[in-house]
């Protein structure tokens, strides 16, 4: 009878300290100051600010995307998700913070345009060609 008490505690630790160890291991996003990477290549921009969420392919399977709280939008759908034609406007305003979606400019998702401004030191030239060639590339991963 002993035994048996002392396996049954000793399981009940072990499944105390598994689901402990889990918890632990949970993915988590670290935030990291934004580097200044060059306005003229958007593939250079999406590398450097968005596959870390949205993947290199931009499928929404970046390293960052299982500690989301939401999952990162498979950016190479957007066009089918608009009957075709690929939203150039409409992604231009989310990076801008223009539009409103569940996790952009949130704790996971920043607002892409108040960095880039900030980053351009204000000069809104900058901040717009920024924008422009990251939805020119963004473009680029449409599924065929």
């Amino acid at each position: 009878m002993r035994v048996m008490k002392f396996i049954s505690v000793a399981v009940v630790l072990v499944v105390i300290s598994a689901v402990a160890v889990a918890q632990d291991a949970a993915p988590s996003v670290k935030h990291v100051p934004i580097t200044n990477t060059p306005s003229n290549s958007g593939a250079e921009m999406f590398k450097s600010y968005c596959a870390v969420c949205h993947g290199v392919s931009g499928k929404g399977d970046g390293p960052a995307a299982p500690a989301m709280k939401a999952p990162p939008t498979d950016l190479t759908t957007l066009a089918q998700k608009s009957g075709g034609k690929y939203p150039a406007a409409h992604v231009a305003s989310v990076i801008r913070g223009q539009a409103t979606l569940p996790a952009h400019g949130s704790e996971d998702m920043p607002v892409w345009g108040r960095l880039f401004s900030s980053i351009s030191q204000g000069h809104e030239a900058q901040v717009q060609q920024r924008v422009a060639n990251l939805v020119e590339y963004i473009g680029t991963l449409q599924a065929k």
